[in-house]
């Protein structure tokens, strides 16, 4: 079982640390070329300088790259030392929280029933369960939705208790994907860093799901040394910033910052909105500050972030209702701070149970290594990309159409379609079930049934692609252009939706149109490495040679494994034959 110790400060300047960050950066690299080679390729500070803040990428090895979807990590700090330790920490994070789920040992795979008859009264509440997706159904029906499936069960911490429970952690991987894994110089550290996170993602997602009008606070009622700093790099510069009060409620305080460049926007720059929960609110206005400062690229290198915890606005007419409400002094919101991390943590754990968020934690150290690492969930916290009609059924059957053999993926639907007469969600559910099936006439059919039936446009997109992507397994480029545009339309920032059509344009030889969605994904993801290639093979079809090379040359450079790319370039530079 696992205890939580006291955890004394060391660091405390721009984060709150158990050691400092040379101490943490020079431990890490002893640790890696020791045990881990192959799993950080090199760290590099990557901002340009203007504004004085430093960003450091952490650049994954091919090790890493073999169990990670992600390539590359940024690290925030308000010094170079915490930014490039910040970089390496969100390496070990995820390289942890992927091995763990590589690792089956970490897991007994058992349906809802079977694990409550293996641990009886150590199983998460079912109660939570339901808690975690807002849904309210009979205990009965909720049991048979979840013995539809197994579930990987692991052992976990119930914070507020101190207790043992065994959790079905896909679920919450589900739900939250990796939001809320974490690593540290100490399990302590790791595990309040964590909830922090994920209290930062639930806030933000109700803010905006809802847009209230809420507290700016005042930059100089910190008194803090460190933020004023980080407010002058920015004012210095012509910034324009707004702090916000985002805690609503929560026992720790969060702090969102609102940044835009009014010399450079919109042509060199993009408004960055993002938010930083921590023990104070001075740490999180500074971990907003500094999260801006990772995302801008200076305000003027044309860069492009990717959105996560909270929506991007492309337009100053969208954010005014982020500049509106009553400003107020940083001590109105809470403080927790203590010199121990531990008696942080049971502060936060204590309110937030008392909230009705029960704070979990799993300890997902990689063995190797021996960086403590964790995934921390609280049933019944949002998180912003997950759908808003959320539920047992939705979520089981999504793993019934993705992860079930055909013939079971259709039984376990039926169940769901009695249980959830009319639900949207079964049609699409369907149409998945049959790709995975290889029918791809079905599952174009299921798309077509399912996309008038969902309650959003996000939803109704996601159908559309379906349908179009189903008709380009046959071949059927021409056909499905129309369902990949209502995608488009419907949901315009998403990449994979551009890329698709790029995809069935450049089938029919429309390479400047082709083109066209080859950018548009890239401006959602600038790294995409199979988008700049694609972007090349149009360059070269349109008889645009050296444009061709240096987007294939991009590619290359962040993906090797390309070997069309490859093949290409070299014809292109008279090294090859195709």
């Amino acid at each position: 079982m696992t205890i939580l110790k006291d955890c004394l400060k060391t660091y405390t300047a721009d984060q709150d640390k158990a050691a400092l960050p040379a101490e943490t950066i020079s431990r890490v690299r002893a640790l890696l070329a020791a045990k881990g080679q192959g799993i950080l390729a090199e760290t590099r500070r990557i901002d340009s300088g203007r504004l004085g803040i430093p960003v450091f990428l952490s650049v994954c090895g091919p090790r890493a790259r073999q169990i990670m979807p992600t390539r590359k990590q940024m690290g925030k700090g308000a010094s170079p030392e915490q930014a490039e330790a910040s970089a390496l920490m969100e390496l070990m994070e995820r390289y942890s929280f992927f091995s763990f789920w590589e690792n089956e040992s970490n897991f007994e795979e058992l349906t809802w029933s079977q694990a409550q008859a293996r641990w009886p009264g150590q199983v998460l509440p079912l109660a939570e369960m339901l808690h975690s997706v807002g849904e309210r159904l009979p205990d009965s029906a909720a049991q048979e939705v979840l013995d539809l499936v197994t579930w990987r069960f692991c052992k976990a911490l119930h914070v507020p208790t101190g207790s043992e429970r065994r959790v079905p952690l896909d679920w919450f991987k589900l739900l939250n994907e990796f939001n809320g894994s974490s690593a540290g110089n100490t399990f302590e550290e790791t595990l309040f860093q964590g909830a922090c996170e994920i209290v930062e993602r639930h806030v933000s997602a109700l803010v905006d799901r809802d847009r209230p009008e809420l507290p700016t606070i005042d930059p100089e009622s910190f008194g803090d040394e460190v933020l004023e700093q980080l407010m002058r790099c920015f004012t210095a510069n012509g910034v324009k910033v707004w702090l916000k009060d985002f805690t609503l409620g929560m026992p720790v305080p969060t702090v969102a910052a609102l940044a835009y460049d009014p010399s450079t926007f919109p042509g060199l720059s993009e408004i960055v909105y993002t938010a930083g929960t921590a023990s104070t609110p001075a740490k999180a206005a500074i971990r907003a500050l500094t999260e801006v400062a990772q995302l801008a690229g200076d305000f003027h290198t044309s860069s492009n972030y990717e959105a996560s915890g909270l929506s991007k606005y492309k337009d100053l007419a969208e954010i005014d209702w982020l500049t509106r409400g009553p400003v107020i002094p940083a001590s109105t919101l809470p403080d927790i701070g203590r010199a121990n991390i531990r008696d942080e943590i049971m502060v936060l754990a204590g309110g937030l149970n008392g909230l009705g968020f029960p704070l979990y934690g799993v300890e997902t150290t990689n063995p190797e290594l021996g960086i403590p690492a964790t995934y921390n969930f609280a049933p019944g916290f949002q998180f912003r990309e997950r759908s808003r009609q959320a539920g047992l059924g939705l979520f089981v059957g999504r793993k019934l159409a993705e992860c079930a053999d055909p013939e079971e993926a259709v039984r376990g639907l039926q169940v769901l379609a009695r249980i959830y007469p009319g639900a949207h969600f079964i049609p699409f559910f369907e149409g998945l079930a049959a790709l995975n099936a290889g029918d791809a006439s079905l599952a174009f059919h299921k798309f077509q049934v399912a996309e008038p039936v969902q309650p959003d446009d996000e939803d109704k997109a996601l159908c559309a692609f379906y349908a179009g992507y189903a008709l380009t397994l046959r071949q059927h480029w021409d056909e499905a252009l129309p369902h990949l545009d209502r995608a488009v339309t419907r949901s315009p920032e998403v990449k994979e939706y551009f890329n698709l059509r790029g995809v069935a344009r450049f089938k029919q030889a429309k390479y400047t149109d082709a083109a066209a969605d080859f950018r548009a994904a890239l401006a959602l993801d600038s790294g995409s490495a199979m988008d700049l290639a694609n972007l090349g093979l149009c360059h070269k079809n349109l008889g645009e040679k050296e444009p061709a090379k240096d987007y294939l040359h991009e590619a290359l450079r962040l993906d090797p494994s390309l070997d069309f790319a490859r093949e290409h370039l070299a014809e292109l530079e008279g090294n090859g034959q195709r």
